[in-house]
């Protein structure tokens, strides 16, 4: 049985990430008692439930001081991926402002950014196992995409995320490894390539017009076909490299994808585009 475990901060996407899975045939339940997932599982495995997925998160406060633990041991029997929703704090505020929803953990003692913060430190223990997704910047329409290819991957699979993105936006947080483009061309610049993407031939072929460009795509690969090992010895399934420049839209783009062609024969890639999503 395949199971998915939705879980993060409030306000951070898990009803949009839900709502995917249970598009892409998978057998949804929301807020499920954290203390009550192992007898779920069992049940679920009897009645013959093929892809399933949960989310968990700090509706269940009492009790998730063991899920954790519960999760290593289901991930001994079956196919288990942990995804874990996070924004920064001023999105969440922002969304909660907007929404005028109460937060799980508010009890009328505390401010909205004391809730946050405890949610923080009571999810810790299940932020440590899972692959992070930051979706801060992220539309519901990126946020679904990206959650139909995490759930496309195979467990045993060490996959490889190239991510492009605008430092204007700031640094995405599940990034794991950050590279900086803005000390090359910007092709922003010529008012023919402005509008375009790294996407597009005209923006490749300026970007690759330049030596300094060439050289710093060699010295990227060179260093992740040395070190990318040592992270997959780490018992990682995920490791996220994050590519950027001012907007991202071209530097940042073209080498994610580049990249992403140059490993794309030995691991399991995948590419995100933040500012284009």
């Amino acid at each position: 049985m395949r199971l998915i475990v939705i879980t993060g901060q409030s306000g951070s996407g898990k009803s949009v990430a839900l709502r995917a899975m249970e598009d892409a045939g998978f057998f949804c339940i929301d807020n499920l008692p954290a203390d009550l997932l192992g007898q779920a599982v069992t049940h679920l495995e009897t009645g013959g439930y093929g892809d399933v997925a949960v989310s968990i998160d700090a509706r269940s406060a009492k009790n998730l001081h063991g899920v954790a633990e519960t999760l290593r041991q289901l991930a001994g029997r079956f196919d288990v991926r942990i995804v874990f929703l996070e924004a920064k704090h001023g999105t969440l505020l922002k969304r909660f402002s907007e929404t005028r929803r109460r937060h799980p953990l508010n009890t009328g003692d505390r401010s909205l950014r004391e809730c946050i913060d405890d949610e923080r430190e009571l999810l810790d223990p299940i932020a440590t196992i899972a692959h992070h997704m930051d979706t801060s910047d992220l539309s519901a329409n990126g946020l679904r995409e990206w959650i139909r290819q995490f759930c496309g991957l195979t467990q045993s699979t060490f996959t490889l995320v190239f991510e492009s993105f605008g430092f204007k936006q700031g640094v995405p947080l599940d990034a794991d490894l950050v590279f900086d483009m803005r000390c090359l061309p910007n092709p922003f610049y010529d008012p023919v390539l402005r509008g375009l993407s790294g996407l597009d031939a005209p923006v490749a072929g300026f970007i690759e017009a330049q030596p300094r460009a060439m050289a710093m795509l060699e010295d990227l690969q060179a260093f992740l076909v040395q070190w990318l090992p040592c992270y997959q010895q780490d018992n990682r399934s995920y490791f996220t490299v994050a590519l950027g420049c001012t907007g991202g839209q071209h530097r940042s783009v073209y080498f994610a994808e580049k990249l992403a062609a140059r490993f794309r024969d030995r691991l399991q890639v995948l590419v995100r585009h933040r500012e284009l999503s």
